[in-house]
């Protein structure tokens, strides 16, 4: 495939980055990580996680008959499977070195691998990707959130923002709650893809994403991140575009 693809990452307002993003169109890989606020240890959490599934995948590309750490799941394709096994692992790293300082260390994680037509997903938290097809933008991930998950069970809420536990998430990578869920979806000539932490998403109307992802992709990476900055994003703000060009 060949993709038009860009990835940024800033500091925004907080006092350090606990974010940690990856673009390899050579494999077809992007990811964002945002590593869990308000605990020591969150961006040696986010690395950990890009650097183990970037590795993993980097593994299974080079070497097709490499010894995976866990046992596939018969139900789904290669693909997934290897983005299954790489965030599960990336959790796995990341649990073993939660003690003294950095005991309640933990992280968010979206992935995305694509292959001709194909787009595979997982993610763990409430990273989130995003797909505009012909203008139309649609959110591909479902966060995994207090906010979102009561939403889900059909209680009356208020608004996002205006609930007091919005920033509460009910999986990451650390944890016991870390199991990523993995779809598959279709990947057309045209599609564009945006990976994001929530620094970005909280702040941007759907319809400014959809605006801003019309402009190549350095140029969309770059203009998202600095209008939710000038949005007022509290948070760490990461983003990675992906276009595709051509599907052979």
């Amino acid at each position: 495939m060949l993709l038009d693809t860009f990835a940024l990452t800033v500091t925004g307002r907080r006092p350090e980055n606990e974010d940690a993003v990856c673009a390899r169109p050579d494999l077809g890989l992007f990811v964002v990580a945002d590593g869990m606020g308000g605990y020591e240890g969150g961006e040696i959490a986010s690395r950990v996680a890009v650097t183990t599934i970037e590795e993993l995948v980097s593994r299974t590309a080079s070497d097709r008959d490499v010894t995976w750490p866990y046992r596939i799941d018969p139900r789904l394709g290669v693909t997934e499977n290897e983005v299954a096994v790489a965030t599960r692992l990336a959790g796995d790293r990341i649990a073993a070195r939660r003690h003294g300082r950095l005991a309640q260390m933990g992280s968010t994680v979206v992935v995305l691998r694509l292959e001709p037509g194909r787009a595979v997903i997982g993610h763990v938290g409430d990273s989130r990707v995003y797909r505009q097809r012909d203008g139309a933008l649609e959110q591909l991930t479902v966060d995994h959130s207090l906010w979102a998950q009561l939403v889900a069970a059909g209680s009356e809420l208020p608004e996002r923002e205006d609930f007091a536990w919005k920033h509460v998430v009910t999986r990451a990578l650390g944890t016991p709650a870390a199991e990523p869920d993995v779809r598959v979806e279709d990947a057309r000539a045209g599609d564009v893809f945006l990976l994001c932490s929530d620094g970005l998403s909280e702040v941007l109307a759907p319809e400014r994403i959809a605006a801003l992802l019309a402009l190549p992709a350095a140029a969309a990476c770059h203009a998202l991140v600095e209008e939710a900055y000038a949005a007022g994003s509290r948070d760490n703000i990461s983003a990675v575009v992906v276009r595709v060009v051509s599907e052979n």
